[in-house]
């Protein structure tokens, strides 16, 4: 219907917390100018007019407590960067809802992701990430320990078969993996690590390396890991790194321990103690 939205009835918007809406190719929040002659190239005779995605997006706003998401680029760009997530479902079940894997977050687009450890032993997220490189911050190792066997079991899934393919280029290229042993505890220590790790992300990143930094539940150690390589990666302060990992990830949780050497990482970065980690928001 002309200059309505409808909304279908079995989705309740003020119990969803992500909405975002797309069109084809939204590239801004702003008004745009819409020609009412194609053949007038001045300003007069357009209109100013919201996209799509913007106007829709506006006309559900007061479904929902939660602020409508506009996806930059829309469906075009989207598809264009992702393409393993394009389908031609339009309702999903909640029980494939329940079922969906998530993919780990993107930190830097294309090059740097923050997951966990189930995910950096999923054969489909290695392959359409593209991801080449690893920093493991656990104390897992999985079926690394298989290596040590001359033949493989044979009741090896498919994805451990893979994993373990991707691992044995790891120890045949051990470039290609940093482990960093560390307990999730706040007894554990990774700031005699955090020089090595921005050095071994920065070398891959001039590679061209995809690089994947996981810890067993991606929520403290690696997180932790990440928030030190932005800091060194762009001489900023802990608060500023912090608040963009948030907007990323918004469960990261590193452990007050972590963020004390963190805070201690920042007097090697700048100089001196800029973020105060007393802040309840730490």
């Amino acid at each position: 219907m002309a200059n309505e939205y409808l909304i279908p009835a079995s989705v309740d918007l003020e119990c969803v917390k992500y909405c975002v809406v797309y069109d084809n190719n939204t590239r801004s929040l702003g008004i745009i100018l819409k020609n009412e002659d194609d053949d007038n190239s001045d300003s007069s005779g357009k209109e100013l007019v919201l996209g799509a995605a913007v106007e829709c997006g506006r006309a559900i706003a007061h479904l929902t407590r939660n602020p409508i998401l506009i996806l930059k680029g829309g469906y075009e760009c989207f598809s264009a960067m992702y393409h393993f997530f394009r389908t031609q479902k339009i309702i999903w079940m909640p029980q494939e809802l329940d079922e969906f894997q998530p993919y780990p977050v993107e930190i830097l687009p294309g090059r740097l992701y923050l997951g966990n450890f189930r995910q950096a032993c999923d054969p489909k997220i290695q392959k359409d990430l593209k991801i080449k490189a690893h920093v493991n911050v656990s104390m897992e190792t999985g079926p690394l320990r298989l290596l040590q066997c001359e033949t493989l079991p044979s009741s090896l899934s498919f994805s451990q078969f893979f994993f373990l393919s991707i691992m044995r280029s790891f120890v045949d290229d051990a470039d290609k993996l940093l482990h960093i042993w560390i307990e999730d505890s706040l007894e554990a220590s990774i700031f005699p690590f955090l020089r090595h790790l921005c050095h071994f992300i920065d070398i891959h990143l001039e590679l061209g390396s995809v690089i994947l930094v996981f810890s067993t539940l991606g929520i403290s150690r690696s997180c932790a890991a990440i928030l030190a390589y932005l800091m060194h990666q762009n001489q900023q302060t802990l608060k500023r790194s912090w608040a963009y990992v948030k907007k990323c990830k918004d469960n990261m949780r590193p452990n007050r321990a972590l963020v004390a050497q963190l805070s201690e990482w920042e007097t090697i970065v700048l100089g001196d103690f800029v973020t105060d980690i007393s802040d309840p928001l730490y």
